[in-house]
């Protein structure tokens, strides 16, 4: 088979398109003949070899654990009605970067009715953490909402559980293509002044950090929620405060802290997340490569080029 694989950490033309053995299931697993396969941010920052929290990978290393697909063989254990099943995993092995992947038969789900590929890929980690900062920040109709990095993967479907919800939501995005992909009323954050636009609010997700996201926390009134996950600034801006956030009375809340260590763990915010799609109330937006321009989708992603969730398609 073919996969992206990395020798050596460094820029992302480090990532090589090569000819690989194709994996074998084990105990309790299936092979993906893979469909779609999800692209991470923070998948570029474990290429460079940076320390972020999860383990640096050792190398060579075949990235992503988000895929979606066939299956097309199964290990010892498995029972045979998997076979030609369309499925979906944030939790693959060796990695996703690849024509075929392995996982536990455990963490498959069906994709749900008609749902593609795609887009069964970009929930089942994007959506499932989108479902995860909903139950965190509990919002209303009655909230003023601000999504920083509106035109991102788990922007773009805060934005439209907002909308849905009936509640006032102004999302934030850097430059005028990625403010015009924004589903509601936008505000471009690398303009100076650009939090004046917006006014007071009840509620921020911040996903980009930095000094968009210290303005973002600014616009909060007395005993709003601030819900922090991510930064894809890469700036190393001081958040708020103890002192601040007690001063305003505010919630504020680092989500993949929570996320990771999530009461019953995650499969069922997984499966809402696909029902969502399935259902048409979530809409993701994908940004394709083909899995020969992993290299490409990593560059675009660092850049700040792309809008939605990055899938790789073999």
């Amino acid at each position: 088979m073919h996969a992206v694989v990395l020798h050596a950490f460094g820029p992302a033309e480090n990532l090589s398109y090569e000819s690989v053995e194709d994996p074998v299931p084990g105990e309790g697993e299936v092979r993906i003949a893979v469909k779609a396969a999800g692209v991470h941010l923070i998948e570029t920052l474990l290429r460079t070899g940076a320390t972020i929290g999860p383990p640096v990978p050792e190398l060579p290393a075949v990235f992503g654990g988000e895929v979606a697909g066939v299956v097309e063989a199964v290990g010892p254990g498995v029972d045979g009605s998997w076979l030609g099943r369309r499925v979906v995993t944030g939790r693959s092995r060796p990695g996703g970067y690849a024509e075929l992947s392995v996982a536990s038969v455990e963490s498959l789900h069906a994709v749900p009715g008609e749902l593609g590929f795609e887009e069964a890929v970009a929930m089942i980690v994007t959506g499932t953490t989108t479902m995860a900062l909903i139950d965190l920040a509990a919002p209303t109709a009655d909230d003023v909402i601000l999504v920083n990095s509106a035109a991102g993967g788990i922007g773009r479907l805060l934005v439209q559980h907002a909308r849905n919800l009936g509640a006032r939501v102004v999302g934030a995005a850097g430059g005028p293509a990625k403010v015009a992909k924004v589903q509601a009323p936008a505000v471009d954050y690398d303009v100076p002044g650009w939090s004046a636009q917006v006014g007071e609010v009840s509620l921020v997700f911040d996903g980009v950090g930095g000094s968009r996201g210290r303005e973002a926390f600014s616009l909060l009134a007395p005993g709003g929620r601030h819900i922090v996950y991510g930064n894809a600034s890469r700036e190393e801006t001081e958040g708020p405060t103890p002192e601040e956030v007690k001063a305003r009375n505010i919630t504020s809340i680092y989500a993949i802290e929570r996320i990771l260590g999530w009461p019953g763990g995650l499969r069922g915010l997984e499966e809402r997340a696909l029902e969502a799609a399935a259902a048409g109330r979530l809409s993701p937006e994908i940004h394709a490569f083909p899995l020969s321009e992993a290299a490409a989708a990593h560059a675009a992603l660092e850049s700040r080029a792309t809008t939605g969730k990055v899938v790789l398609i073999p």
